[in-house]
Formats: structure tokens, C-alpha cells, sequence
């Protein structure tokens, strides 16, 4: 036992994330696992929406629990104080709550004029306030995973690392804790698509989109030191993908889309490192842009 505590003492992050991919992964496969591997069809399938729930206790769970370890109640107490933090410059609110609902608005309405398939559902659908009741859960569940994202492995990573870099080595393992729930809808939403092509060409859209957005959500947590600030623009994030903004694609569209949505985000990361040299910057990683 006191070796395994001088391990995660010493190794607080990386600690942090095997028990993260552990907890999550386990659930995800002892809750979802008849339907994930019979390949049933996620948005039918029951137990798809339970194992991503079950999923998305890992984080918080690893986080809460290696608090405690490290620094017990006052720890706690420090993220619940973050949490809390709601006093912030309201423009921070404007980009956590806007960001991520303005470029998929604007990808969408680019390639709604190649094709109605890409029009909003919020615009076309009858019954919007049907569209509007997923968002109820989006708050708790992003809650679950920002506990422990940006509740722990983050103020550690900044010790050590810049923004940039921070936002670079979370989103790159932020992206593969989705691996499951990526593979199983990947797999049975390829349309026309090959499936041995389609699979990794979604995983990497996805994984894409992940790590630019969450430098984004790096740097505006590094300049609010707001927990709440980073849940709500999660949440944004998550509401983005629901059907409100987001058509139900598949195959071609829904990868043009995924590409065109990651290049946005990423066209967003230059601007920020572009236009605020001193808290996000390639030079934190000894780059420069072009």
C-alpha cells in the first residue's frame, strides 16, 4: 500500500489518468458491452446511453478519489472553492457559452448551401422544444468529467507545462477516452462509407476537434481560474453535438462536417495564440507559426 501511494505522490497525473481509463472504460464495457460488440445500432440501442453515463463517472471519480489521497479535505474543499467561482469578467462567459454553438453554426451554414442535409435541426425540425430537453442533462454529465479534467490533472499540468501545451497533452488523451463510444457509433453510422475507412477517419476527427477545443477551454480556465467557467463551456461544447445545431449525419456528410468543424476550432487555437501572446503561444512549445 505505502508504495502505491508514493507512486501516485509521485506520479499525480499519470495516476490520475490510468485510473481515469480504468474506471471509465470498465463501466463503459460492463454496462454497454452486449451492445457494443453485437454492433447493435447506438441510437437504438438502450444500453448505449447508460454506459456513456456510467463512462463519464471515471473522471470525477479518479479526481475526488486522488484528492482526497493527496490532500485530503482541504483539497476537496480547494475544488469545490472553484466550483464555485462565478465572479468572473463577463466577457469569459460570451466565449465559454458562444464558442463552440458560433462555429458550428457558421461550418453548417457554409455547407447548407451545398446541401438542406446540413441545415440545423433547430431551424427545420416542428417541435423544437422536444429539441431543447437533452440539453437538461448535458450540465450534470459534463460536470462528471470537468471534476477531474480541469478539477485535477490540469492545475498540475500548468506547474510543469504552458497553456499550449497543457491544453495539447489533455485533449490528445481526452480524445481515446472516448474510444469506445467513438467505435461503437462510428461503426454503425458509416453509410456508404467502408467501415475499415471510415472508423479511423472519425476517431481522428473527433480527436481533432477534442484537443483543439480543449486548449481553448485550457486558456480560458487559465484566465478565470473558474471550474464553473470551464463546465459551462464544456457543456457548450456537448450541446453543440446534439441534435439542436448538429443534423443527424452519416458517411461522407458526416465526416466533411467533422473535418470542416476540427479545422474551425483549430483556426481558433491560431487566433487565440495569435492575439494573446502572453498566455498562449506556440513559443511554449518551441514553435513557430508560418
Amino acid at each position: 500500500m505505502n508504495v502505491i501511494v508514493a507512486f501516485v505522490r509521485r506520479h499525480q497525473v499519470l495516476s490520475y489518468y490510468i485510473l481515469t481509463f480504468a474506471i471509465s472504460w470498465s463501466l463503459f464495457l460492463i454496462v454497454g458491452g452486449p451492445g457494443y460488440f453485437a454492433r447493435a445500432f447506438w441510437q437504438t440501442d438502450p444500453r448505449f446511453l447508460p454506459a456513456v453515463l456510467a463512462m463519464l463517472t471515471g473522471p470525477a471519480t479518479a479526481g475526488l478519489l486522488l484528492t482526497g489521497l493527496l490532500t485530503g479535505k482541504a483539497g476537496l474543499r480547494e475544488i469545490g472553492s472553484r466550483l464555485a467561482k462565478w465572479r468572473v469578467a463577463g466577457r469569459w462567459y460570451t466565449i465559454a457559452l458562444l464558442t463552440a454553438p458560433v462555429l458550428t453554426a457558421v461550418v453548417l451554414s457554409v455547407l447548407s448551401i451545398a446541401s438542406p442535409i446540413f441545415l440545423p435541426p433547430i431551424l427545420t425540425a416542428e417541435d423544437k422544444i422536444a429539441l431543447l430537453l437533452p440539453v437538461l442533462g448535458v450540465g450534470v454529465s459534463v460536470l462528471l468529467e470537468e471534476v477531474g479534467w480541469t478539477g485535477f490533472a490540469i492545475p498540475r499540468l500548468r506547474l510543469r507545462h504552458g497553456v499550449l501545451a497543457t491544453g495539447l497533452i489533455v485533449g490528445a488523451l481526452w480524445g481515446p477516452w472516448h474510444l469506445f463510444q467513438i467505435l461503437w457509433t462510428a461503426g454503425t453510422s458509416n453509410g456508404e462509407v467502408p467501415v475499415a475507412l471510415y472508423v479511423p477517419l472519425y476517431f481522428l476527427c473527433s480527436v481533432a476537434s477534442l484537443t483543439a477545443y480543449r486548449v481553448l477551454m485550457v486558456w480560458v480556465y487559465d484566465r478565470t481560474r473558474s471550474l464553473l467557467v470551464a463546465t459551462l463551456m464544456h457543456a457548450s461544447y456537448a450541446a453543440s453535438t446534439l441534435p439542436i445545431l448538429s443534423p443527424s449525419l452519416s458517411g461522407t456528410s458526416f465526416l466533411i462536417h467533422a473535418s470542416l468543424l476540427s479545422a474551425a476550432l483549430w483556426i481558433g487555437v491560431a487566433v487565440v495564440a495569435l492575439t494573446d501572446h502572453e498566455h498562449l503561444t506556440w513559443h511554449q512549445l518551441g514553435l513557430h507559426p508560418a
